[in-house]
């Protein structure tokens, strides 16, 4: 570097050093980042899902219930949907209880009911609202919206924040409800935004016509050292400090295979399985659980998250709901076989299946009664589902009323004896890794009957 810039670099950055070990942020880019093996894909069911179909299924005509039907359902695409026996005179559909399970499971579940051993689910989430953006949050957060704002993290950054730090991508987020909100949060985690994994593939490539890919690495190697020298000589660094980190990791970011794994094309070459024909709703969904994969077997992301394609059906819900859930769960069954066939990348000997955790929610789920357009709208109760070696599979926590599928008390907590809600199953996820929830999350018990001694 010319010596006169980097004399005025010097000049122009220059304050006492002894005086930095006190910042905060100076104290959060210096320190050694937290080590982990673990991955993580977050997901929301966007829309609030119609459980009654898969994880909490209702098949009798009780109270206000009216279930799926031959009907009000085109069966012949729900593959796992058997009708009730004929003398059954409430029935609509046999319950799936899969073999050596104490599991009930609706036909909507797809192929995932063919893995209850890995399957835990939450049921009879006390989602107290009816509003879309505030239950998305809720779920994704364990706080409700304050003025229309999120006033907490969401589970991604927690989790980024704790084990991402060092990551060259902490978290993407593809439509998921990720918020940065919070005091001792590094500002390497925040999460990156994007519409599709797509976006990043065109906003990496880069044309030969005025540079080479020579010149762009030889400038961003100086830009990266002159941010770290200023940096290191200025009272206020976190800025500068981000822009050195930032572009430290931009050869990276531009190297061939990185690029690979944000093109469409390439993971549906590489992930094929989750790439099935025919598929109406959820395409989206089997592109990010395939750039799950591969970024994940590079190393190059600690978590994964994104929303799913819209359940809120208000209308015709049982023409679409049981396909959009299909769907989703086969993906998610698919996803689960590709982690376990795929190896962990600093573990060898090890499957990325033995070390990624998979946390599904959604803003809340439907009325127990039909609309007047045969759809279902908002109701104030929930489920969840969690795939993860940390927590107790073939496991069913919570329970919603048997007429009404309102929540119903899941057992004493710290508070008194109530249903289960968001902020107790974040809770319980976030400590299943050693983190203490309460430097996030101001609610929600840790339910140790789910985790794994």
């Amino acid at each position: 570097m010319d010596t006169r810039r980097r004399t005025f670099l010097k000049v122009l950055g220059g304050a006492s050093a002894a005086g930095l070990a006190s910042q905060p942020l100076f104290r959060a880019f210096a320190d050694p980042p937290v080590a982990s093996d673990e991955f993580f894909v977050l997901i929301h069911a966007n829309g609030g899902w119609d459980v009654t179909l898969s994880l909490d299924p209702r098949n009798e005509r009780r109270g206000l219930i009216e279930p799926g039907s031959t009907d009000t359902i085109d069966t012949a695409p729900i593959r796992r949907w058997r009708d009730a026996p004929l003398d059954s005179d409430s029935s609509t559909f046999e319950i799936i209880r899969p073999a050596g399970s104490s599991l009930r499971l609706g036909p909507a579940i797809g192929d995932l009911a063919d893995m209850p051993d890995r399957l835990t689910v939450i049921n009879g989430l006390a989602m107290n609202t009816v509003s879309h953006p505030d239950g998305t949050f809720f779920a994704a957060t364990g706080r409700h919206l304050a003025g229309g704002k999120p006033v907490a993290a969401s589970i991604d950054t927690m989790l980024a924040n704790e084990f991402g730090r060092t990551s060259l991508l902490p978290t993407v987020s593809v439509g998921y409800p990720s918020t940065f909100v919070g005091e001792d949060l590094d500002a390497r985690v925040s999460p990156l935004l994007v519409g599709s994994v797509d976006t990043l593939s065109k906003m990496l490539n880069r044309s030969n016509v005025n540079t080479t890919a020579a010149d762009r690495q030889a400038v961003t190697a100086l830009l990266t050292e002159e941010s770290r020298d200023l940096a290191a000589r200025s009272w206020y660094r976190d800025e500068l400090a981000g822009f050195g980190l930032q572009l430290e990791a931009l050869p990276r970011m531009l190297s061939p295979d990185v690029q690979q794994v944000f093109n469409a094309t390439a993971l549906a070459a590489a992930q094929p399985t989750l790439f099935p024909t025919g598929r109406r709703f959820q395409a989206r969904a089997g592109v990010n659980c395939a750039f799950a994969v591969e970024a994940m077997k590079r190393n190059l992301v600690r978590c994964v998250s994104f929303s799913s394609a819209s359940h809120d059906t208000h209308n015709n819900n049982y023409r679409s709901q049981p396909l959009i859930q299909q769907e989703l769960f086969d993906t998610i069954a698919a996803l689960v076989r590709a982690l376990d066939a795929a190896p962990h990348p600093t573990r060898t000997g090890r499957r990325l299946g033995d070390h990624t955790h998979i946390l599904v929610v959604s803003d809340f789920c439907r009325t127990p009664q039909i609309n007047l357009t045969l759809g279902r709208d908002h109701y104030p109760n929930g489920s969840a589902l969690v795939i993860s070696p940390k927590f107790v599979g073939n496991t069913s926590f919570g329970r919603a009323d048997d007429d009404q599928l309102l929540p119903a008390s899941a057992g004493m907590f710290a508070d008194g004896d109530r249903p289960v809600a968001p902020p107790d199953l974040l809770a319980t996820f976030v400590s299943a890794f050693g983190v203490n929830p309460r430097r996030y999350l101001r609610d929600g018990d840790v339910i140790r009957s789910l985790l794994r001694v």
